[in-house]
């Protein structure tokens, strides 16, 4: 998330793509609001006339899993009316930038395409920059050479008509062209448009490429870096953003730094050697600092500072992966923190059944889940499982101290309010003992390996202290232990520990640290410097640079962000500098965007899996062909099960199925299942679909209906309803949407099916999310 949800006030066109704000994150709507009411227009692009639709100026409904081909047309619409930001392209992306003559695109694939059946793997050495002798990158500033981005940008997207966009994604003309219009308004100085996300953009097969689009096409409008502008990801959980900060995925850790991969990292130096250009350059001082966090004094020079006691990954084992591999019996156990992947993971029923090849299982969460009790599920016989089921009662967010981050990066402090209740313990003190515990049996027992347990920096006393956890993650001095100040005091050479490069300065002095204040500013633009902490260093807006023109001058003077002072010769600002503050305009103007090596955006990007240019396959599973190219399916996605995918335009399953949430209960609704007031309000599962569906196929709204897919079934009640409508698509067929919801299970005070019994295992090319928004089903009526 570039902005804060604040900040949204300042934007003159909200969009919405792919999000619900006003029922997922109604607190967001605050700042909607109050844009709307200083004149700010919101468009919502949703399959669903959604309760945010309701209140929006303008809104289109779109297919699910044709998102390229809808921002796909908008940038064409943009591009041919020429209704981008000129000098900000110019300045401030790699618009001018020449490609290698050898780069093409063709029916789908771009160069370097190897082909191994329907899947791709791609040769890149197409997709780089000309250099000249130096190795400085050949550049166009009339972009006008043929192989400059921007005229390769023109070409690719010059695809994606009217005509064809609409086609694919079922919009009519008259409102695509309204979105495109009103959209692409905010592509001149003094305006701003800031695109608001949520899964209905990510939970793709090309989830990733969804996103880049999106940052695309607010590159072309100018829109990134200022205020009202950005792509920002609604999170849908108070400390979602913190969790992927320090390192939760499976292919990164602490500081968004890749993961070590066995193979390509077997040693420190050529962990470093791959750090790319831009910011990342100190990337080796981060990483170094982060291994003196975790081995301290163990950790030197001599050993390259305990980089062989970091894991490395030995193959893809991202959530889909791993579940393949306990099925497979490889996986011998399982802790699930406060998750519960029996109900939300894709083709959840086989996954459950996949726990049976577990010896043992530890869940941790604040009541019994699904995961927990999966041999409790209906029809499952407890006596086959031989797998150990360990509960650990956890606190509830309000029983626990500790730091949370916050949709706008805000690292905030939380005091505990109460107690937990029984034996319920917070989260610190259960991953405290457990660790101990292991590494008593080390002592105890040895190993194979025990020194990466046994040489472990743990010491956060013996009741474990999260402001000691807070002060290892600010990062301190190894010799004298004092906190450094932020991360640009961070050293490759052993002097500075640091346990995730980005928080640091949150947490730099013990008395009052800046994610304790909460000082609400009473000038300027928003941006409330003193409360909290927003990483990195404290700044509110990412790649503020790009807030001025190349003299300094900033795009709209009535919300300035940063600006030159030509008189004092000093930037002036109402955020921290995303740039090097201390040099003139002039310096910085075409280094907006530090952590790239360029320093500019990338409207070319070679670091994609499916390559350098958004382009629109269809979901794995579609009612129809796919009519931008003969490429189907999204060629570089992995297959995990192939025999579960029903057949483009399948006649056995002729709809479309789509998830969403309700605002009644949350995630997989064990908590809110267990809340008598929710239960009350919404009491069970149930299926939405269209009138006209309604009418083809004889349901009422109450009527019981199996919902099915090539993977399963279930039974739950329908609800006809206006919010769903059918679509015309390819060829003139008409489309209808099944919209479902994760919040059920088989345990808790209400009972239901879980819809992702029927979600394909199938996922993002580049982050393995599932395709849970897009897929193929049948329903009908049963009683």
């Amino acid at each position: 998330m570039t902005n804060h949800w604040i900040d949204y006030q300042h934007a003159d066109v909200i969009l919405q793509f792919g999000g619900n704000t006003a029922e997922n994150h109604p607190i967001s709507m605050k700042w909607i609001t109050k844009a709307m009411e200083k004149g700010g227009k919101l468009i919502v692009v949703d399959p669903r006339f959604t309760r945010t639709a309701a209140v929006a100026d303008l809104y289109a409904p779109i297919r699910p899993g044709t998102n390229i081909a809808f921002l796909g047309g908008i940038m064409n619409y943009c591009l041919e009316k020429r209704l981008y930001h000129e000098e900000y392209v110019l300045h401030y992306t790699n618009a001018s930038s020449l490609i290698s003559p050898g780069f093409g695109f063709q029916d789908g694939l771009f160069t370097g395409a190897q082909m191994n059946g329907e899947q791709v793997s791609y040769d890149k050495s197409t997709w780089a920059y000309q250099t000249d002798a130096d190795g400085n990158i050949i550049k166009d500033d009339s972009l006008q050479d043929p192989h400059c981005v921007f005229q390769l940008l023109k070409k690719h997207f010059s695809r994606y008509t009217v005509e064809k966009v609409c086609e694919i994604t079922g919009c009519p003309e008259e409102k695509f062209l309204e979105v495109a219009e009103l959209y692409c308004s905010t592509g001149k100085p003094g305006k701003a448009g800031t695109i608001l996300y949520a899964m209905g953009v990510t939970q793709f097969t090309q989830g990733s490429e969804n996103v880049r689009a999106l940052a695309m096409l607010q590159l072309l409008l100018g829109n990134m870096g200022i205020a009202g502008g950005g792509v920002n990801a609604q999170r849908g959980q108070s400390n979602v953003q913190g969790s992927t900060d320090m390192g939760n995925l499976f292919h990164i850790i602490p500081g968004y730094m890749p993961c070590p991969h066995e193979k390509t990292h077997p040693t420190l130096k050529a962990y470093n050697d791959t750090s790319p250009g831009g910011y990342w350059e100190n990337r080796p001082k981060f990483m170094v600092s982060l291994l003196k966090a975790f081995w301290g004094e163990h950790a030197t020079a001599e050993n390259d500072f305990c980089y062989d006691y970091l894991p490395k990954l030995d193959k893809e084992r991202s959530h889909i992966a791993s579940s393949k591999y306990m099925g497979e019996g490889e996986i011998k156990g399982m802790i699930c923190f406060a998750d519960n992947p029996a109900v939300t993971g894709p083709t959840a029923s086989a996954k459950r059944h996949y726990q049976t090849k577990l010896d043992w299982l530890i869940s941790v969460d604040i009541y019994e889940n699904e995961t927990a009790a999966f041999w409790k599920e209906p029809g499952v016989n407890p006596e086959e499982i031989d797998t150990e089921v360990f509960l650990l009662p956890a606190a509830m967010h309000f029983e626990k101290d500790g730091t949370i981050a916050n949709s706008g990066r805000w690292i905030q402090w939380r005091y505990k309010a109460q107690d937990p209740l029984g034996d319920s313990k917070p989260d610190l003190w259960i991953v405290d003992r457990l660790f101990k515990a292991v590494r008593r049996l080390y002592e105890r027992e040895g190993g194979v390996f025990p020194d990466p347990i046994l040489k472990m920096n743990w010491d956060y006393g013996e009741e474990a202290d999260s402001s000691r956890v807070a002060m290892e993650l600010n990062g301190y001095e190894t010799a004298s232990g004092a906190l450094i100040e932020n991360f640009s005091k961070l050293a490759d050479d052993g002097s500075t520990a640091c346990g995730n490069w980005i928080y640091s300065g949150y947490y730099n002095n013990e008395t009052a640290p800046a994610c304790k204040s909460r000082i609400k500013e009473t000038e300027g633009i928003g941006n409330n410097p003193e409360w909290a902490f927003a990483w990195p260093l404290n700044r509110r807006i990412i790649y503020n640079r790009a807030s001025a023109d190349p003299q300094g001058n900033p795009w709209n003077p009535d919300v300035p962000v940063l600006w030159w002072d030509s008189i004092g010769l000093e930037w002036k600002k109402n955020d921290v500098p995303d740039f090097n503050a201390n040099v003139p305009p002039e310096e910085t103007k075409y280094n907006a965007f530090i952590m790239t090596e360029e320093g500019q955006g990338r409207l070319f990007s070679s670091g994609m899996a499916e390559g350098p240019f958004p382009e629109h396959y269809e979901p794995w599973e579609s009612p129809v062909p796919n009519i931008m190219s003969s490429v189907q399916f999204n060629p570089v996605c992995t297959i995990w099960y192939p025999d579960s995918r029903a057949d483009v335009g399948s006649n056995e399953f002729p709809y479309v199925c789509t998830s969403y949430r309700l605002t009644e209960h949350y995630q997989s609704g064990i908590m809110t299942r267990n809340n008598p007031w929710l239960v009350e309000a919404m009491p069970e599962m149930f299926v939405e679909i269209s009138p006209s569906l309604a009418n083809k196929i004889g349901i009422q709204s109450g009527d019981m209906v199996e919902v099915s897919s090539k993977r399963g079934k279930f039974e739950c009640k329908c609800a006809v309803t206006p919010r769903i409508k059918s679509l015309t698509v390819t060829g003139g067929k008409e489309i209808e949407i099944v919209g479902f919801f994760f919040h059920w299970g088989f345990m808790g005070l209400s009972k239901g099916p879980s819809g992702n019994d029927i979600t394909p295992s199938i996922g993002c090319a580049n982050t393995n999310i599932p395709e849970y928004k897009a897929f193929l089903c049948n329903i009908r009526r049963t009683g």
